[in-house]
């Protein structure tokens, strides 16, 4: 009996050791949400065929033989690879963090192409950016937004009056005007860790 297929656009957000001739990722459909897919390794004589890594945006033809639990990867196509991600510790660190928190949070149906147009600004600006600590703020805020938990109307009242107007600022000023801003903004640390333990208790979110 011929396999599932599916056709979709998806990004690459956990990768595994592979294991025999396979590797496993997961990846992030905004038609499918999460995917388990294994992709089988290229041969060292097909030098063509698509190695896909960590954090590629790949439009992909899929194959499932039991029911969409598992896809084997029948064809890959690159549609973006940000290679500069490596750069700096801190920039791979919360790249990763976005990778985790995409691929570890089940995503509502209604939100998942917001979902997948954040990730790609997300990974878009991270490449770019010299404050990967604004990014990762800005984006963890918006995909709690997304998905429906109360950050404007409850987290951000409870911060102590002495930080409230500096989180506003950086939620509301665009990255460019942050990052050439003199003096730059104090490091978003403090903040990121609120926010964090605020959604990792109220949403019961996994961070990590």
């Amino acid at each position: 009996m011929p396999g599932q297929p599916l056709e979709t656009d998806a990004f690459v957000l956990l990768k595994r050791p592979p294991t025999d001739a396979f590797q496993s990722l997961n990846v992030f459909s905004a038609e499918h949400g999460a995917l388990l897919v294994l992709q089988r390794l290229p041969k060292k004589t097909s030098p063509a065929a698509l190695a896909l890594d960590l954090f590629d945006e790949v439009s992909l033809a899929l194959e499932s033989s039991n029911q969409g639990q598992t896809w084997f990867v029948r064809e890959a196509r690159l549609i973006a690879r940000h290679a500069t991600l490596g750069r700096s510790y801190d920039t791979l660190r919360l790249a990763s963090a976005l990778a985790t928190l995409i691929a570890r949070n089940p995503v509502s149906e209604e939100s998942r192409p917001a979902i997948a147009a954040l990730v790609r600004q997300a990974l878009a600006s991270f490449a770019a950016s010299p404050r990967p600590d604004l990014v990762w703020f800005k984006t963890l805020y918006r995909f709690a937004r997304e998905e429906g938990h109360p950050v404007a109307q409850q987290w951000l009242p409870m911060l102590p009056e002495t930080i409230r107007e500096e989180a506003r600022h950086l939620l509301r000023t665009p990255l460019a005007q942050l990052e050439n801003a003199q003096p730059p903004p104090a490091a978003a640390a403090p903040l990121i860790r609120r926010l964090q333990d605020y959604l990792g208790g109220y949403a019961e979110m996994t961070l990590d």
